[in-house]
């Protein structure tokens, strides 16, 4: 009953933004031109913060403040719970987070993207996060196929701050996209580069990159669907295996647990596949084996089991791999 009248709410709040944004054409149909073109006409009963959001949404159609909006919204998104589905469906207001996102394309190669260029397009990356982290807006993102204008920023390989930022944040847009779990999701990202552009940031990237761009493959891999698709060829899982055991040689200088949870994570979860896991039995890196990560290991109790059971998959006492399924949430 709650649900329900949460959703007439919700109706009648979307069909008085159309009516109180938008233009009427013959037939009466109402053509929204973004939520807050006309906040006089809005509800009187609309708190101050609530009317600022929508204001801050109106400018982002006007280039001259556009920059300023994007930097007040994306302060705000953490305290807006419906500002994914308000900038999805404002007439023009994805086309101008798009329109910020490919301005900084010339400035890619040669280098040329100055910090004030950087924290601009990564405003406008955060609020595409927020619609990507949405469960209303999520399928609507990838059915646009918005993750791909963001393929050009993780194919950089500049180590300068201003790009490290933009990696970091296009990441974190994967990343919010990977979190829930959804086949959906990862069905779409298998049709896409995401796997080497990640795989190269976990090789030559920031710890934190590297942390997020391995969280994504990782996300991959326990998704039946992704697993198969990265034992399916010989290549696929050298150039994983491969990255995934350099890391490993690195975190023997490092020793850093956050990166280290997800590379064994990562393995265990390969050793659920049959050819994978023999494959591991040849090739799985050999301070894995020993107890050269024991005492960075000594206060994670579940990574240390993770890799008691890896070690174990990779014995010939074979468990059914849902178990390593529940050690790896």
């Amino acid at each position: 009953m709650a649900q329900a009248v949460q959703a007439a709410a919700q109706r009648q709040y979307h069909q008085q933004l159309a009516a109180n944004t938008g233009t009427t054409l013959p037939g009466n149909n109402p053509v929204p031109r973004g939520p807050a073109n006309d906040v006089q006409a809005a509800d009187a009963g609309m708190t101050e913060e609530n009317r600022r959001v929508l204001e801050w949404i109106a400018q982002l159609m006007k280039p001259t403040t556009r920059e300023a909006a994007l930097l007040e919204l994306s302060k705000k998104r953490e305290q807006v719970p419906e500002l994914a589905l308000i900038l999805w469906h404002s007439f023009g207001v994805m086309a101008s987070l798009l329109q910020e996102i490919i301005s900084v394309y010339p400035l890619l190669n040669p280098s040329q993207l100055t910090a004030a260029a950087s924290n601009r397009v990564c405003n406008a990356l955060a609020l595409l996060q927020c619609v990507a982290s949405h469960t209303e807006t999520r399928g609507l993102f990838l059915s646009a196929h918005i993750p791909l204008f963001l393929y050009p920023f993780l194919n950089t390989t500049s180590k300068s701050r201003p790009f490290e930022y933009l990696r970091l944040t296009s990441l974190g847009v994967i990343g919010a996209l990977v979190k829930n779990d959804s086949s959906e999701v990862i069905n779409f990202l298998l049709t896409t580069e995401i796997i080497p552009l990640c795989l190269r940031i976990m090789e030559t990237g920031s710890e934190l990159s590297k942390t997020v761009a391995i969280f994504i493959v990782q996300k991959i891999l326990l998704d039946d669907i992704g697993l198969a698709y990265i034992c399916q060829t010989y290549e696929r899982f050298y150039a994983v295996g491969t990255v995934l055991s350099n890391m490993v040689n690195q975190l023997v200088e490092q020793q850093t647990v956050r990166l280290l949870k997800h590379v064994v994570r990562c393995f265990l979860r390969l050793s659920d596949n049959a050819r994978a896991r023999e494959a591991l039995r040849q090739c799985l890196p050999e301070p894995l084996r020993d107890a050269t990560f024991s005492s960075v290991l000594r206060d994670d109790a579940a990574t240390k089991r993770c890799l008691a059971q890896l070690l174990i998959n990779l014995s010939d006492n074979v468990v059914d791999p849902a178990n390593n399924q529940q050690l790896m949430h």
